[in-house]
């Protein structure tokens, strides 16, 4: 069935890359039907995440990864990128985090399984 823009929505696992393109504390995007992930190798394992900020949508590509937290560009927030779980929400403070927490609370990054087989990365975003 398709879905927005008419892009076919993808189930089971995908191949999306390969081991050797992403070095150990790297991040890339890779699109899977019609959504964009985040895939990202810490101590040789990888791990797959929306690529895009459950807040305020940016690109966490464009943030910076400490081990398994990722730290979204925009506002700070901090994910675990093995299950997606806030670690920090927002550097706000004050009104502005009063306001932000009514407006938009924290939510976790979605995450998707990962399978190596060889030099494949499969990602299934069911």
């Amino acid at each position: 069935m398709p879905l927005k823009g008419g892009m076919p929505a993808v189930t089971g696992f995908v191949e999306v890359a390969k081991v050797s393109d992403i070095g150990n504390g790297m991040m890339k995007k890779v699109v899977i039907g019609d959504r964009v992930i985040l895939l990202a190798k810490v101590q040789g394992r990888v791990y797959a995440t929306d690529a895009l900020c459950p807040h305020l949508q940016a690109d966490l590509s464009e943030g910076t990864l400490q081990g398994t937290v990722l730290t979204c560009p925009l506002h700070s927030s901090k994910f675990d990128i093995r299950d997606g779980r806030v670690v920090r929400w927002t550097d706000l403070s004050g009104t502005l985090l009063t306001y932000a927490a009514k407006a938009r609370p924290p939510r976790p990054l979605p995450t998707y399984p990962v399978r190596i087989d060889g030099d494949r990365i499969l990602v299934d975003t069911g």
